[in-house]
């Protein structure tokens, strides 16, 4: 059984790329509500929402990378 190394570093630049995602989004969401009455709350609020979404995907993404990259690695 081989590893695909090109695969297992992608996967890992994922990961590594969600890693600061998921340090921003709660803050932005805490800013957001520390300022309800700033008129862009529900804007902000909407970012970090969104900010936490997408490094919660990217987990996902990397983690699948990684996965496919030990068990699919004899085969390209």
């Amino acid at each position: 059984m081989a590893t695909n190394k090109k695969i297992l570093l992608k996967g890992i630049r994922v990961l590594a790329l969600s890693l600061p995602l998921l340090f921003i989004g709660p803050v932005v969401i805490n800013s957001a509500f520390k300022n309800k009455e700033n008129p862009l709350y529900p804007y902000v609020l909407g970012l970090g929402i969104i900010i936490c979404g997408f490094s919660i995907f990217l987990i996902f993404k990397g983690i699948n990378t990684l996965i496919k990259s030990l068990f699919d690695g004899d085969r390209s």
